[in-house]
C-alpha cells in the first residue's frame, strides 16, 4: 500500500487540529492529540494552543498548567522539554524522561566534582534544603531559593584555561535534575505567560509503568496523530535507539506502508483501509517557533518545500515561526518591537489563501494582545521580519 504525499498533508488538518473545524476545546485536548508540545520556549505553549483552540485565552492556558495543573513540564524526548497532558504524563515519564533524568543526575555530578570537588553526599544535603525551603507551598524563584539555600550560591569554574573559562553557579543545574525527577515544578513565571523566569513548587511523583509498555504505548500515540512515519522519523522524535523503536513498532503491530518519494513506513493496524483522507476545506495556520507539527518528523520534504529551509530553520534544527495552506508550509510570521504581527508568504499561493492568513494573523494578533514575543531560537525569515 502507498501513502501519497497529498494524502499525509490531508490527514494534518484534523489529525494535528489545524482546520478550524477540527479545532479544540481545551488545552490538554491539544496536548494529548499532539503527544506534546515542545516547551523549551514557554511561548510555543501557549501559541501551539492556541492555534488549535477553538477560543483561546492564556487564562485557559495557564490554569491547566499552574493552577490544578492538566499539563506537566517533562524534559523527555531529545532531552528537550515538552508539556504532556495528565494522562500521558507517566507514559512519556517512564518511556523516555526517567532515563533522561539519570542523565541528569550523572552530568551534574560531574559538574560538581570537577568544577567544585562536591560530591553526591554534598549534593544531596543540597537537594534536601531546597525540598525544605519549598515545603511550606510559597512558591519561589531559583534567586529566590538561592537566599533560603546558601548551598545553590554556590560557583563552579567551568572550560578552566580556556579563553572562554567562567564561573557558572549551582542552582540552574540542581533545579533542572530535581524538575526531572518530578520533585519540584515550574509555577507561574514572573512577568508575562511567555517569561521563562519560572517559580518552583514541590509536586509528586508520577506513576511508574514498565518501560517496554509505556515505550509502546508512546509509539501507538504518535503514529496516531503523525503516521505514517519512517523508523527515522520515530527514532529522531524519541531519542531512542533504533532497537527500542523497533520493538515498540512491534508491540503496537505497526504495518508497514510505503510512502512516496520516501521509501518504507508505518501505521497503526487498519490505518489507511478505508477511503482516503477527505480534502479538508481551504485552510490556513499560523504555527509558533518548535510547533510540534513542524518539529514531528526528520524528513519534511512533503510538507516543507526544501527552498524553504534556510529561512525557515536555525543552524541547528530548531524551527521558526511558519505560515502554512492546506498542509503546506509556505511562508513565515514574526512579531516587531511595537507588538505588530507580520508575516511574508515564500509562495504564491492566490489571494483567498493570503485572505485567510491575514484572517488567521488577526486571530493570533488578538491572542497575543500586549505580550511581546521573540523565539528563542531566531530564524532569518523571523529576525528579517521583526526588524
Amino acid at each position: 500500500m502507498q501513502i501519497t504525499a497529498a494524502e499525509r498533508r490531508a490527514r494534518l488538518a484534523g489529525r494535528h487540529l489545524l482546520a478550524p473545524s477540527a479545532r479544540a476545546r481545551g488545552p490538554e485536548a491539544v496536548a494529548d492529540t499532539l503527544v506534546g508540545l515542545h516547551a523549551t520556549d514557554p511561548a510555543t505553549v501557549f501559541l501551539a494552543v492556541a492555534a488549535r483552540m477553538v477560543e483561546p485565552s492564556p487564562g485557559a492556558i495557564e490554569a491547566a498548567l499552574y493552577d490544578d495543573p492538566a499539563l506537566h513540564r517533562l524534559l523527555a524526548m531529545r532531552r528537550t522539554m515538552f508539556v504532556v497532558g495528565r494522562e500521558l504524563a507517566p507514559i512519556v515519564d517512564s518511556s523516555t524522561a526517567r532515563a533522561v533524568a539519570a542523565k541528569e543526575r550523572k552530568g551534574l555530578l560531574a559538574f560538581l566534582a570537577d568544577g567544585g570537588g562536591w560530591d553526591a553526599r554534598w549534593l544531596a544535603a543540597a537537594e534536601e534544603a531546597t525540598l525544605a525551603a519549598l515545603a511550606d507551598g510559597t512558591p519561589r524563584t531559583g534567586a529566590e531559593l538561592g537566599e533560603a539555600v546558601p548551598a545553590l550560591r554556590e560557583q563552579v569554574l567551568v572550560a578552566v584555561g580556556k579563553p572562554y573559562e567562567t564561573t557558572q553557579a549551582v542552582a540552574s543545574r540542581v533545579l533542572r535534575v530535581l524538575a526531572a525527577e518530578n520533585r519540584i515544578r515550574r509555577d507561574r513565571p514572573r512577568g508575562t505567560w511567555a517569561s521563562s523566569q519560572f517559580r518552583w513548587v514541590p509536586c509528586e511523583p508520577l506513576p511508574q509503568l514498565p518501560a517496554a509498555e509505556a515505550k509502546a504505548e508512546l509509539v501507538r500515540r504518535w503514529l496516531a496523530t503523525y503516521g505514517p512515519g519512517t523508523e527515522a522519523d520515530l527514532k529522531w522524535w524519541t531519542g531512542w535507539t533504533l532497537g527500542d523503536v523497533r520493538k515498540a513498532l512491534a508491540a503496537v503491530g505497526a504495518r508497514q506502508v510505503q510512502l512516496e518519494d520516501e521509501g518504507p513506513g508505518f501505521v497503526l493496524p487498519g490505518d489507511g483501509d478505508d477511503e482516503p483522507t477527505p480534502a479538508p476545506a481551504p485552510y490556513a495556520a499560523l504555527l509558533p517557533a518548535l510547533d510540534p507539527t513542524g518539529m514531528g518528523w526528520r524528513d519534511r520534504d512533503w510538507y516543507l518545500p526544501p527552498r524553504h529551509t534556510a529561512e525557515l530553520f536555525d543552524r541547528t534544527g530548531n524551527i521558526g515561526p511558519t505560515v502554512w495552506w492546506n498542509g503546506r508550509i509556505v511562508g513565515g510570521w514574526a512579531q516587531r518591537p511595537d507588538g505588530e504581527l507580520v508575516w511574508r508568504l515564500l509562495d504564491d499561493v492566490g489571494g483567498d489563501a493570503t485572505a485567510a492568513v491575514e484572517a488567521e494573523a488577526q486571530r493570533l494578533s488578538a491572542f497575543i494582545g500586549d505580550v511581546r514575543i521573540t523565539p528563542r531560537f531566531r530564524t532569518p525569515l523571523e529576525r528579517g521580519l521583526s526588524s
